[in-house]
């Protein structure tokens, strides 16, 4: 018998999530392009699942759909929530049909119902890294913080579902509550950041260039928006 040289089992990967509000697609592309521009990096590549909760009624032309997304760097890989015609029609543009039920009306549960379970999960231990994250790596702290006994370099990235702690220079890209844990932090002993995100929302380096830029610092979400303070409070 040849000796096994593969394993298959279940995972879990973090996707972005397109939701649809209109089936305007040169509008969509448009609107996709500007907000890609802000932080491109951040969005090079990233798979995507398409929402289509909010357009059930609508055509859509999925082989259009799939080609204009992979112009923009993303990696559309699926639907969810459509019709039975536009599910069939996402098949046959080489697009998988996946479920995820979250939509509009149920949003605020949805991110409830995240909340609650990483409030919980969080308190598992700490995932601890003792040195620097080089450009190129990057480190995913599933249901938990993310201490980093380092710096975190230009090209690397920290994900936590939980709080971010870098001692040392954070150069890179962190994220925390990746999740939907809204009462996440970032804690770094140095912001030089690419990107700092929590639970959805972001600044890029331009946005980070104030007030707080290469001192200590705490960042926050507030109001869908993040809130940077000074580490140490006099």
């Amino acid at each position: 018998m040849s000796e096994q040289i593969f394993e298959l089992k279940g995972n879990l990967f973090t996707l972005s999530v397109l939701h649809l509000f209109s089936a305007d697609t040169a509008l969509l592309s448009k609107q996709l392009d500007e907000k890609i521009a802000q932080a491109p990096k951040f969005f090079a590549g990233a798979p995507i699942v398409i929402n289509l909760s909010d357009v059930q009624d609508e055509a859509l032309d999925f082989s259009f759909l799939k080609s204009m997304l992979s112009g923009l760097s993303l990696n559309p890989v699926g639907v969810c929530n459509g019709s039975q015609e536009q599910n069939e029609s996402a098949k046959a543009a080489g697009l998988s049909v996946l479920n995820y039920s979250q939509d509009v009306k149920g949003a605020t549960a949805k991110q409830q119902t995240n909340t609650s379970i990483v409030e919980k999960t969080v308190h598992l231990p700490a995932q601890v890294i003792n040195g620097t994250v080089r450009s190129g790596q990057q480190v995913y702290a599933k249901d938990r913080d993310l201490i980093v006994i380092g710096a975190v370099s230009h090209g690397a990235e920290v994900i936590s579902d939980g709080n971010v702690h870098i001692y040392g220079t954070l150069r890179g890209r962190a994220i925390a509550g990746a999740k939907g844990y809204n009462e996440a932090n970032i804690f770094c002993q140095k912001l030089e950041a690419e990107l700092v995100s929590i639970n959805g929302s972001y600044w890029i380096s331009d946005s980070l260039q104030g007030e707080h830029w290469g001192s200590a610092v705490q960042i926050q979400q507030k109001n869908d928006s993040l809130e940077i303070s000074a580490l140490v409070k006099g």
